[in-house]
């Protein structure tokens, strides 16, 4: 039978451990998000110096909205960059979970994680709570300062395995202009006819901006799947 001693030892090796590896992670993951946000920002100053968009309403901007958040809007759409204090882990299938370097060590299988979700900024700008967003990519870090991203395009083909060093200043001002980049090139793709051709009256009073809103092409989110 184990002692309580057994038990409290068990604890403090927890906390020296386990513990210890999730402060470190949140504290890496905190300094990866304030990188990630001045390189975003410097991004859309580079954006506006370059582009000359015949159109005065085909805005870029950049939008601090607190120190877990942040937008960037470019032109239609609406990258929100969000911080999740919660560190997590993967189930034994995840292919970062296979890593030797996961493997050497358990404290290297906990990571914080930063989401970078796809809207459309008309959704925001009229309030249609009904339309989803799309996560387009999302970084994971770990105590070590070593990190993966899981997303859409090319992020999936390029980050799809755990760094071999620290995260840099330098990935982090690639993966803001990739994660704009995808964006801008998957378009509104509009429902079919049929979903769209009856209505109810409650619809048309209550969610008319709602109506006829469009889907981004290249993104499939889980739910969907689940309905076919």
């Amino acid at each position: 039978m184990t002692t309580d001693q057994d038990h409290l030892d068990y604890i403090t090796k927890l906390l020296e451990t386990k513990s210890t590896a999730k402060q470190k992670t949140y504290k890496f993951l905190l300094e990866a998000f304030t990188v990630l946000k001045a390189e975003s920002k410097r991004v859309v100053s580079e954006i506006r110096k370059k582009a000359h968009p015949d159109d005065k309403d085909v805005t870029v901007d950049f939008t601090d909205v607190n120190e877990h958040e942040f937008h960037v809007k470019l032109a239609g759409d609406l990258l929100i960059f969000v911080l999740h204090t919660n560190v997590v882990t993967f189930d034994e299938e995840h292919f970062a979970m296979k890593d030797p370097y996961i493997l050497q060590n358990e404290c290297n299988r906990y990571f914080g994680q930063i989401n970078i979700y796809n809207f459309m900024s008309d959704s925001l700008k009229f309030n249609r709570v009904n339309d989803p967003g799309y996560l387009l990519a999302r970084l994971m870090v770990n105590h070590e300062n070593r990190f993966f991203v899981e997303g859409e395009g090319q992020v999936a083909h390029l980050f799809n395995k755990v760094s071999e060093g620290p995260l840099t200043h330098q990935f982090l001002n690639g993966l803001v202009k990739l994660a704009l980049a995808i964006a801008i090139e998957n378009d509104l793709m509009a429902p079919p006819y049929p979903q769209v051709k009856f209505i109810t009256l409650y619809q048309k009073i209550e969610h008319t901006p709602d109506l006829g809103g469009g889907q981004k092409i290249g993104f499939r989110m889980s739910y969907q799947d689940k309905t076919r």
